[in-house]
């Protein structure tokens, strides 16, 4: 009988059926390498094959290039298919691990099912969605949320397209709205958290699953704003405007402590891998790589310009590792 295994959205890590804490992150569009069981280094071969989140891409290159050093012979794909597209090919049984910016939906639990792939959900880092302006904005340093809406909500195409209907106060200068596709996960969180309904936006913006294409239009219009990881908007300070965002209780700009404490509400949120059980047990490289990823984890977040696990998430990993281990 198969059973496909969930985590909790804020745990760490989970044991799966077969016995196995499984650990990762990443996604991205190299081919990398991993790390050795049993501490032996540069003696293991084989392969481990990753698709999903863009925004996690970066996770998964810093671990790939770090385990290249520990494991040659192993080779690490990473693709950037976004979290919708990395479901569809981890529950056709075609990768071994799934980034993910927001946790599996149902239709995508039975997916899995229906195909026999058993799963491990793990939270493996943390992440603020950044709201951004071109640099030479200067009437903006905080947003509301309900400003937000007002610019991105599905009510507003074709009728908020200046500056000045969101506010009066702001210039009449022209929007031109950029962000994430429609089968990215950074999509479906944005528009829950700002629009109250996921996958409710505007069509009248520029969509993309790369984020570099949303960096380059916002860079390009003194008009223009854009949403994605934090990390793109920290990778892109020169390019970019970050916005403080006002949910109500004050500014707050996006970092690693209030991002982790929960202040930078509501575009806070934690970030997953997905691995297969099954590819776990029997694929020794792919053990190497999720042990490898586990060991480390603050590293490689930081390499990554993510915010790592807090205390209690790195205590539970650590210690479900360690009870499996002996």
């Amino acid at each position: 009988m198969t059973y496909v295994f969930r985590l909790p959205q804020r745990s760490a890590v989970v044991i799966g059926a077969t016995g196995l804490v499984l650990t990762l992150a990443a996604c991205g569009g190299q081919s990398q390498g991993a790390t050795g069981d049993g501490g032996e280094s540069g003696g293991l071969s084989g392969e481990v094959v990753i698709d999903g989140s863009s925004t996690v891409e970066p996770l998964s290159s810093a671990a790939a290039t770090l385990f290249r050093d520990e494991e040659p012979g192993i080779n690490v794909t990473v693709a950037t298919s976004g979290t919708g597209g990395g479901f569809e090919r981890f529950c056709a049984g075609e990768t071994d691990i799934s980034d993910a910016s927001r946790p599996i939906k149902d239709e995508e639990i039975a997916a899995c099912e229906d195909n026999g792939v058993e799963f491990t959900e793990i939270v493996i880092a943390n992440d603020g969605l950044s709201v951004v302006v071109n640099p030479e904005n200067d009437w903006l340093e905080c947003i509301t949320t309900d400003q937000l809406a007002t610019i991105w909500g599905p009510e507003s195409e074709g009728t908020v397209t200046s500056w000045s209907q969101v506010d009066p106060e702001f210039p009449d200068e022209t929007l031109e709205l950029y962000g994430a596709g429609t089968d990215s996960g950074t999509f479906d969180y944005f528009t829950e958290a700002i629009n109250g309904e996921e996958g409710a936006i505007r069509t009248d913006y520029t969509p993309s699953e790369d984020d570099n294409l949303t960096v380059q239009g916002v860079s390009g219009a003194v008009g223009a704003m854009g949403f994605f990881g934090l990390s793109y908007a920290e990778e892109n300070a020169d390019s970019v405007k970050l916005l403080a965002v006002d949910n109500g209780d004050g500014c707050v700009t996006p970092s690693k402590e209030t991002v982790q404490d929960g202040t930078y509400s509501p575009l806070g949120r934690p970030l997953f891998i997905y691995v297969n059980n099954a590819k776990y047990a029997e694929n020794e490289a792919l053990r190497s790589f999720v042990d490898f990823y586990l060991a480390n984890e603050e590293e490689i977040a930081a390499d990554a310009l993510f915010i790592d696990l807090t205390d209690e998430q790195q205590q539970t990993a650590a210690d479900e590792l360690a009870s499996l281990v002996g």
